[in-house]
């Protein structure tokens, strides 16, 4: 009897871990739930006072080298549409802070600011951002998303002097991207 209770506990054993292994993988096989994203209506949020440009964009093509820089100025408080490049065809100002992903998207804008003070770069999309000053990349001050439901996906701080700049766009998923920079305020 011994025996024959020693199979029976192996034989109900083995029938666990069936059942829990194919409850496992129709679990894994399962669509993952949708995001937690709010589903967002017809018409963008209302944006604050100083992102009202951002529904405006024109558009500009970004550049692939600094003597490319001289078309492409931005200008604080209006937005640009830019057009990227695939990243092999991109000789940034300064080398990213962040390799891009292979088949991604980048370029470059020259940015003028007259009055020093932490100016918000806002994007349509989660690519990463160099802020280049005299020959260095500057840190952030502070970054997070915008408001849902406005286009506006992530917004980076700088602490800017007066002066020319680079605002380098690095590693987006597609050819194009909004761009608004704005002073804090």
């Amino acid at each position: 009897m011994r025996a024959s209770s020693l199979s029976f506990r192996r034989l109900a054993a083995s029938a666990l871990a069936l059942l829990a292994a194919s409850s496992a993988g129709s679990a894994f096989a399962q669509p993952m739930a949708p995001s937690s994203a709010p589903a967002c209506p017809a018409t963008p949020a209302a944006l604050l006072p100083a992102f009202a440009a951002w529904s405006n964009a024109t558009t500009l093509e970004s550049a692939t080298d600094r003597p490319g820089l001289a078309m492409t100025k931005i200008a604080p408080g209006e937005a640009e549409a830019l057009t990227l490049h695939p990243m092999a065809e991109v000789h940034y100002a300064l080398p990213p802070q962040k390799p891009a992903a292979p088949g991604t998207f980048g370029g470059m804008v020259a940015l003028h600011v007259t009055t020093a003070g932490t100016y918000r770069v806002a994007l349509s999309s989660a690519a990463w951002v160099d802020l280049v000053s005299a020959g260095a990349a500057l840190p952030t001050t502070a970054h997070g998303h915008g408001p849902d439901c406005s286009g506006i996906r992530k917004i980076i701080d700088f602490a800017l002097q007066p002066g020319d700049h680079v605002v380098q766009i690095v590693g987006n998923a597609t050819s194009t991207i909004t761009v608004l920079v704005v002073p804090q305020g």
